[in-house]
Formats: structure tokens, C-alpha cells, sequence
């Protein structure tokens, strides 16, 4: 066979085997894109069946539109949101390990008192009605002193310093030579020497001390007329004092002063008398009570502020001169008030938002009005009832998933 002849046999089987496989295979495939035809068209036809409420971005699902498409947002198609989809107005629905991993935290909604405090700093100072300063009734020497230095701690009637004095032993040996006379003109001598006795500086205790056991007393034992400290010692043993020297200087610390200086806004909130409250760092934050004592009748033109004094008790001495503290005014109270924590609450523009829990476990935005808030709680006008549960802890987390699921927009709708 020429080389002619097997190119013509070769490009004729090949045309068969061709019209072989197109009359096989060509039905049957028709056959499939017919019925793949159809089957897109039923479920298209299923899909237009389920009533479409709008399209939108899942990665910004406050944004909605009428009509499917690419999103502007992101390099995606649009998703459609169907009325028949899970009714997302009974809440959002969190596993218990995604809240787990979420940290959420509730608590529960209670009826409690609260008031509305303001916080103004100042020191605690020495109490200027509870300092003595005890001075030289007459010249003398300093025979014994008892306490060394200043600063310690005294207590009433204890023995501060013993005093020799001279010039008391004429005067007392002049009585005791009178005390006995009788007669008119003995009466006369004898009180006028109980006056020179006095005019000396002899107290009328001492004075009674020497009629008494009916001797001299040229030494007198000067003690703590209070408790406290000790805040000048301005003698030292063997050292003459002169008449009018002052010797020492005791500061009592119970009741102690506080004084603060409280911006005129706040004036309105204290009266003379009024019950406030004083706390400071170096106690924990411990408060204690105390009254106002003074309102001075006068506004520091600079800081445009009252210098308030604070009167409390401190029997365990625990407030110092010097200390900073705060003084804690109440401006409002409500006794019995609902309460929420304050970090339960998420405040979007003027909107306030807590989130509670249901009994099926699903978590539902609720709208509140705020009242009067303290520093970890909040007063609850409207919104909410005692008894509920609210987020405390990952309540933004649960925002954002309650946002991609509509129910943030569905509040809004909803919203006056």
C-alpha cells in the first residue's frame, strides 16, 4: 500500500471513531445539563419560596440592602437574611464553652440603698481645742524630769518634771506660823498669808497640801493635765525656769481635725452639725465618722473653695496629724432603689444598655434609665426588674455577637 493510500485509511477512521463517540455520548450528556437545568431551576424556585427580609455584609450587619449583590465592604457576595430564619428577638444563644472562654459573669439585679458621694481631699491636723501649754507658776530649778524628748506619748495626771522653789518656803512658813493664832486679828494674818501663798503661784491644791500635813512644800510635781503627745519639751534637768517659761506643750489626738478645702459647688451639701464621713490611704480606705465643726464664714478667692473642719473621734489614735485624707460628702440618697454594677452597663451615645440572661440561657439587650450612681453601683429607673440576671463581665463581647445576629438592630427598630 503507497503512503498515500494509509494517510487516507488513517483520516477516515478517525472521522468514524468521532461520529462514534458524538452519537453515544452527545444524548446523554444533553440529557444531564437538561436535568441539571431543572434541578437549579427547582431549587432557585425553592429559594424564591422563602420570603427574603434583606441582604447584607455578616462583617458589618447594621448596613442592609434591598436587593442582592457584590459587597461594598469587603470582597464578597451580599447574604440574604430570611424571615424564616431563627427568631433572633428572644436573644442571642452562646454555647456554655464559648462564654467559658468569653469570661462572662452575671449577677443579679437588687433592691438596696445608694448615695450619691463626692470625694474632697484634705489633712488631718492637730486639734487646737485639745493642746495645753503649762508654764513656770514661779522661779525655780529643774530638780527631776520624767520625759526626755518630744513626740512621746503621755497620759493624764502623769508626772511630767519635779520643780524646787525657793521663794514658796517664806510664804508657807509664814502661814504655818499664823494658822494657829486665834482672835480677830490672828483670822486676818492668817488669810493674809494663804493670799501670799497665792500670789506666789501656788495652785489651791497645793495650798490645801500645805495646810493639810501643816509643812513646807518647796517642791511641786508638774503632771500631764491630758492625754497625748508631748509636742515641745523646751526644758532639760538642772536647768533654771523662770516665772511664765513655758515648760511643755501637750497635744491631745482624741477628737482629731481634719480640714479640706471644698469648692463652693459643694457647700450647699454640709451644714454645721451635718454626720460626713473620712477616709484615707494609709488606713485601707477604712472610713470614719465624724461631724462638721466649723463653716468659716469665707470663700479663698483663689481656689474659690471653704475651708471645712472636720471634727472625729480617734480613740485608737489611728488618724495622725499630717495624714491626707478624703472627705466623703453625700449629696443624694435613695433607700430603696434598684441596683445594678455599674460595669454592667454599656453607654452607647445617649442610650444606655445592660444585657440579661433568660431562663432558656439566651441573652437579651435591655434599655435602661440611669439614676444615681456610685462607685460600683448604678440606680435602675426603668428597664429592668429585682431578680434579674445581667452581664457583668464580657457583656461587649456579647454586644458584637448580638450585633452580627440583628438583635441590636432589631432593638433599635424598635426603639422611640
Amino acid at each position: 500500500m503507497s503512503r498515500t493510500n494509509k494517510v487516507i485509511t488513517i483520516i477516515v477512521l478517525a472521522v468514524l471513531i468521532g461520529s462514534g463517540a458524538w452519537y453515544f455520548f452527545a444524548p446523554s450528556h444533553t440529557m444531564s445539563m437538561t436535568a441539571d437545568m431543572h434541578h437549579g431551576g427547582a431549587d432557585h424556585d425553592s429559594s424564591e419560596q422563602r420570603n427574603v427580609l434583606y441582604w447584607h455584609d455578616p462583617m458589618v450587619p447594621g448596613q442592609r440592602f434591598d436587593k442582592p449583590g457584590p459587597s461594598p465592604f469587603m470582597d464578597m457576595q451580599l447574604v440574604p437574611v430570611y424571615a424564616d430564619d431563627s427568631d433572633t428577638s428572644e436573644g442571642v444563644s452562646i454555647s456554655a464553652q464559648t462564654q467559658q472562654n468569653l469570661g462572662i459573669r452575671t449577677t443579679v439585679v437588687r433592691m438596696g440603698e445608694i448615695s450619691k458621694e463626692a470625694v474632697v481631699q484634705g489633712n488631718v491636723v492637730w486639734n487646737e481645742h485639745a493642746i495645753d501649754v503649762i508654764s513656770a507658776r514661779a522661779t525655780g530649778f529643774i530638780e527631776r524630769l520624767y520625759v526626755r524628748a518630744a513626740m512621746e506619748a503621755v497620759k493624764q495626771g502623769q508626772a511630767l518634771a519635779e520643780i524646787y522653789v525657793p521663794d514658796w518656803i517664806a510664804v508657807q512658813e509664814e502661814y504655818l506660823l499664823t494658822r494657829d493664832l486665834g482672835g480677830e486679828i490672828g483670822q486676818q494674818l492668817k488669810s493674809g498669808a494663804l493670799l501670799r501663798m497665792r500670789v506666789a503661784g501656788m495652785t489651791d491644791s497645793q495650798i490645801a497640801e500645805v495646810v493639810r500635813d501643816g509643812k513646807v512644800h518647796a517642791r511641786v510635781t508638774i503632771r500631764a493635765p491630758r492625754s497625748g503627745v508631748l509636742s515641745e519639751l523646751n526644758v532639760r534637768a538642772g536647768e533654771t525656769v523662770s516665772l511664765g517659761m513655758p515648760l511643755f506643750r501637750i497635744s491631745g489626738l482624741n477628737p482629731i481635725w481634719l480640714e479640706a478645702n471644698v469648692p463652693e459647688s459643694l457647700i450647699s451639701s454640709l451644714n454645721l452639725g451635718d454626720t460626713v464621713e473620712v477616709m484615707t490611704v494609709a488606713r485601707k480606705n477604712q472610713r470614719y465618722p465624724g461631724k462638721v465643726a466649723l463653716l468659716p464664714p469665707e470663700i479663698d478667692q483663689v481656689t474659690r473653695a471653704q475651708r471645712v473642719r472636720i471634727e472625729l473621734a480617734n480613740p485608737r489614735a489611728e488618724l495622725l496629724p499630717g495624714m491626707f485624707a478624703s472627705l466623703v460628702i453625700k449629696q443624694n440618697s435613695v433607700a430603696d432603689a434598684l441596683l445594678v454594677p455599674t460595669e454592667a452597663i454599656i453607654t452607647t451615645g445617649s442610650r444606655k444598655i445592660v444585657f440579661t440572661v433568660n431562663d432558656d440561657g439566651k441573652f437579651n439587650p435591655n434599655t435602661i434609665t440611669a439614676g444615681l450612681e456610685s462607685d460600683t453601683e448604678t440606680e435602675v429607673l426603668s428597664g429592668l426588674s429585682a431578680g434579674q440576671n445581667v452581664v457583668t463581665s464580657g457583656q461587649f463581647l456579647v454586644d458584637s455577637e448580638a450585633s452580627l445576629k440583628g438583635v441590636m438592630s432589631r432593638m433599635q427598630e424598635s426603639a422611640p
